[in-house]
């Protein structure tokens, strides 16, 4: 008797999948970190876009001391 369970495969074309797991999307990021002894800066950015949309974000931040 063989307990293994069954499993059945399928072949899915790109365009299939596409649909299936979002489509295509483009994104990007980067960042900058600048210490000196006088004072630290950090910022970053990020921007992804998808047939669904467009979303961007930033960060920045600035201490003293």
């Amino acid at each position: 008797m063989n307990l293994a369970p069954r499993v059945e495969t399928a072949v899915i074309s790109d365009a299939d999948l596409d649909n299936i797991s979002g489509g295509n999307s483009a994104g990007g990021s980067g960042g900058l970190h600048v210490e000196t002894p006088v004072a630290d800066l950090c910022a970053d950015v990020l921007a992804v876009a998808s047939p669904e949309g467009v979303a961007a974000g930033g960060f920045l931040n600035a201490s003293a001391g």
